[in-house]
This record gives C-alpha cells, structure tokens and sequence, in this order.
C-alpha cells in the first residue's frame, strides 16, 4: 500500500515522558522519545499528520501540540503516578481501551500505527486488530538480547527487567505485526534466531535519524570558543546520556586510566543523570565518583548533570573525542550525533553501529569490557592529528549520508508499499468528512475524552 500526503499516521510510545521539550535523562525517557518525535516531525514536513499517542499521568495535558501536523494525545491507565516500562504492560489493556474510545468518538483514521518498544507494541497489535490498519512495530531494544548482555544474579535481574513476560509477549507482538523495524543488521539477525524466529522477509533494517539542523560541522576557531564557553580547558573525552549501568560509565573510567597514563593535559567529561535525580541515580553517579578516587584519577574527570537539549550540539563540539562505552547498546544515537558535529568517535562494540561504520576511517570501535583496548582507541585520537581530522571529517560524511531523519522516513514510507491492506475502505481514508482535526484546532481540545481522567 502507499500513502497520500494529508493522511494520518498513528506513532505510539506508551512509556516514560513523551512530551514536545522531553527532559532527558528523566525515568526511561531518552533517545526513544527523541526518535519518536523526530520521524514524527519529518513526516509532517513531508505532509502527512501524525499523532503520537502516549500514557497520562502525573498531571500531564491530555492534548499538546508538538509541530505543524504533530501533536500528542495521553491516556490514562493505572493510576496517576509514573509506572516502569517494565511493568506498564499490565495496564496496556485500560490504555487501549481509553484511546480505542476517543479514536471512534472522533471518527479518525489512520493509514498505519507505527508503535514503539514492547509495552507500546501490545497497544499497537490491539489497536491494529480494532482498527483493521497496517501495524509497523519498532522494538528499540530486545529482551532476550538485553538479558542475555546484563551482568549480575539471574534471579534479580528478572525481578527488576520481567523478562520472562516481556520474551513472550515480544514473540506474540512480533509473529501478530505487518514488519519489524531493526535499527542494525545485528537485531535483524537477534530477531530471526533463537527465542524469536522471525522470518527474514517480515524484517526491515532501518537505522536511527538524526536532526542535520542541528547536528553539522563548525569551525576549529568556533569550537575553541564554545569550549571557553562552557568552561572546559584542555582535551575533553566526552560521555553522556541518562545514568544506568548499561551505558558503562564504570568501564569507561578505568579505560581512561590508560588515557591519563599516555597524555597529559585530558579530562574525561562526565554528563550523566537528570535535573532531579532519583535516590538510585545519585547513588549510582557517587559510585563512579568513588570509581575514579580509587583508581587515582578523580582530578582528571568533570561530572555535570543533564546537559539541556539546547546546549547538546555545542558539548559535542567542545569535545576532542566522545566516547560510547555502553555495556549493551541497540544503536548509539548520541554517538552519531557526535559524529554528525565532527566529533572523533570511539563507539562499542556490544552494540550495533559499531558494524555500519568503517574503522579508522569513520570512527573506532573497541570492546569497552576490555578497558586498556577502549582506552588505547581513544588515546590514538588524542595523539595522532591526522587521526583526528580523518575521523572528524568522514565521521561527519557518514553521518549525513546515512542516518538524517528524511531518510528514515522515506524508508519507512516504502515500507508500506510491501504491505497489502487487507479490509480497510480507502474511501474512508481519503473522505475528508473522516480525518482528524488540523493542527490549527488543537487548542480547541482541552479534553480528548468525556470520561474520568484518572482512575
């Protein structure tokens, strides 16, 4: 099937804060909400409207305008508080039911739901199957493979992830959708194996997006002068992101050790956590403080909180080198968004960009469980200029040529084409009469549903 321009498109991400200006960093809010937002704003440009629907809770509108073209719609389920995604499924059913409610009251049809994560592919199927459209199901990470990359005791690892539920439930979601979206030839080939056993014709590998407005090139007298700017001196290695274990700050520390040993004048940057930083947080980020003292190098490392979306360009141009050390790691947004600014990469290899780039050419990539290797890879940058300058130059290449989000969205489109539309009349798709209301008249919502908010 192909779509026309005008029509509508249904993105749902159930979990965390999905809002227009997310605060990242906050509970399981990071770069799948980027994601979201981004290839929802670059298909309105492209002329399609698209809703993201999410879950409501602590207060949240139920409607918010992101873009032209783009709003969000929340609906509650379980309750007024926030809820982990790894235990939000148990309340998708309520959810469906809230939004399947204000979809039939306000007669909108969508050509296709393109849901994201697993808690949001439960909604997404359910949806699917009531509204008899194309269901494109985006996992973002996969269970069997995240439990399978954890380290620590096998028994509180499922009490904490649910991992057994959300393998079976992945299985159902995946065997019940249209397509599956890989982000890397690596979860096409995790998705057709063991606890899955997808059929490779069901599965598209299309990678993340990044916004190239943002994220370009500046030149070496405007990078030295956003450095003063933020008050960094000296040769930055740059990490960051929201604080869990899975990111490998821990590994990255004792990778610089080598680092420190071999070049004089580096500081590792440090740009971990949120604004509001939870108990667990603040003992995680007091963990890697403790990390660095005992190995002799906490003078050498800046730790600075949630770096504001608005200044994230500016930090990766200040930065000499930015650093991926995830432990597990489904793509690596922020490691091509570096690149995209013409910052030298050092990427993991216990994820999956790491194979869609050409070493030593567009970035390096080393076992960040083998800290003297990760750390000899950074420290090659440092040392070497013209390392340095090749890496950053078709570092920001590759970038650009593969993974903007007008690419992402264009794949997705064609995806489309290979799907066949069962039952669905178009003439319901293309009678005006049935079609959302414009962006122009969001302001006019203030409630997308005549019942109850909260339960």
């Amino acid at each position: 099937m192909a779509i026309k321009p005008r029509e509508r498109i249904m993105m749902i991400s159930t979990h965390g804060y999905v809002s227009a200006n997310p605060e990242f960093g906050m509970p399981d809010t990071g770069g799948q909400v980027v994601y979201v937002l981004e290839l929802s704003n670059c298909l309105a440009r492209m002329g399609y409207r698209v809703d993201i629907l999410t879950r409501r809770f602590e207060g949240q509108p139920a409607v918010e305008k992101v873009s032209d073209g783009v709003r969000i719609l929340r609906f509650p389920c379980g309750g007024k508080d926030f809820i982990p995604k790894e235990t939000l499924c148990y309340k998708i059913p309520e959810w469906v039911t809230n939004a399947r409610r204000y979809i039939e009251s306000k007669r909108l049809r969508y050509a296709f739901i393109n849901s994201h994560y697993w808690d949001a592919g439960l909604a997404g199927q359910s949806l699917a199957n009531h509204l008899d459209i194309p269901h494109i199901h985006t996992p973002h990470s996969i269970g069997a493979w995240k439990r399978e990359n954890m380290d620590g005791d096998p028994d509180e690892l499922e009490g904490r992830y649910n991992f057994k539920h959300r393998i079976r439930e992945e299985k159902v979601i995946y065997d019940e959708c249209d397509v599956l979206i890989a982000t890397t030839p690596q979860q096409r080939d995790i998705l057709e194996a063991g606890a899955y056993d997808v059929p490779r014709k069901k599965i598209r590998v299309i990678p993340p997006g990044y916004d190239d407005t943002r994220f370009f090139p500046v030149s070496l007298a405007s990078r030295q002068a956003i450095k003063q700017d933020l008050d960094l001196e000296g040769t930055i290695v740059l990490a960051l992101g929201r604080m869990a274990n899975n990111k490998g700050y821990d590994l990255l520390i004792r990778a610089m050790s080598v680092v420190f040993e071999r070049v004089d004048d580096v500081r590792l940057l440090l740009a971990v956590g949120s604004t509001e930083p939870n108990e667990k947080e603040i003992k995680q980020v007091e963990g890697l403080r403790s990390l660095a003292d005992e190995l002799g190098i906490l003078h050498r490392v800046l730790f600075r909180d949630y770096i504001p979306d608005e200044l994230l360009a500016d930090y990766y141009r200040a930065a000499d080198v930015f650093a991926l050390s995830s432990r597990y790691e489904p793509f690596g947004m922020t490691a091509v968004e570096a690149m995209a600014c013409g910052t030298p990469a050092v990427v993991t290899t216990e994820g999956g960009l790491w194979e869609q780039v050409t070493w030593g050419l567009e970035a390096l990539y080393a076992n960040p469980f083998d800290p003297e290797a990760f750390g000899h890879a950074i420290a090659a940058i440092i040392m070497r200029p013209q390392v340095k300058e090749q890496l950053a130059k078709y570092g920001s290449q590759k970038a650009r040529s593969r993974f903007t989000w007008t690419g992402v969205a264009q794949q997705l489109l064609r995806v489309l084409q290979t799907i066949e539309l069962v039952s669905t009349p178009r003439e319901l798709i293309d009678d005006p009469d049935h079609l959302a209301p414009s962006a122009s008249r969001l302001e006019e919502e203030e409630e997308p549903w005549k019942v109850e908010v909260f339960s």
